[in-house]
């Protein structure tokens, strides 16, 4: 069999993806698994774009991949819909999906209905995050220790973005390239023109 263990932290900065690998290698050999393909993403999991995610649909689509084997379901997704869709279409393709601190079989209807309560439970989660961060920047403000981020900073160097793509670079390189995400790499290029 050849599974993939597809782990995820939100950021570069403090976060490790060292647990979910070390919980994920003791699983999979736990089920003599032989062959596992490895994907980690450092970005939020709130959509689909992320680049070692995209490898692994496309090796699950070439008939690489048999099951795929994650710490928690919300290293897959942040919001239901995109969570439901996709172990919906992983599941008809025959794809045995594993979330193994959940000890959760995603095969059969019962699996997928306890995915659908957990991503449920994910986007919420998420949401909380959101509405936390929020009220403690707004609280920041009124004491006036926040700041945020100056107007016109930038991660990288924007013409840097623009002279890559002049030399043929798509954008998902130029990203890679510049260390930011798509939608920075497409505010640069639109800013430049």
């Amino acid at each position: 069999m050849n599974a993939a263990a597809y782990v995820r932290v939100s950021s570069l900065k403090g976060q490790k993806t060292d647990a979910q690998r070390a919980e994920l290698e003791a699983w999979a050999k736990r089920q003599r698994f032989k062959n596992v393909q490895w994907f980690e993403d450092r970005e939020t999991g709130k959509h689909l774009e992320r680049p070692a995610f995209r490898k692994m649909q496309a090796a699950i689509f070439s008939g690489s991949i048999d099951t795929v084997m994650v710490w928690k379901l919300d290293r897959l997704a942040r919001n239901l819909k995109d969570g439901i869709n996709t172990v919906a279409e992983w599941c008809q393709r025959g794809i045995r999906v594993v979330s193994i601190t959940q000890q959760i079989d995603l095969n059969g209807p019962v699996g997928q209905l306890i995915a659908g309560v957990l991503f449920g439970i994910a986007q919420i989660e998420h949401q909380h995050i959101r509405e936390r961060q929020a009220v403690g920047i707004a609280a920041a403000k009124k004491k006036g220790i926040y700041t945020g981020r100056k107007a016109g900073t930038t991660k990288a160097q924007p013409a840097r973005a623009s002279a890559l793509r002049k030399q043929g670079l798509t954008i998902p390189e130029i990203a890679q390239a510049l260390g930011v995400k798509h939608r920075t790499v497409f505010n640069y290029l639109r800013k430049s023109r």
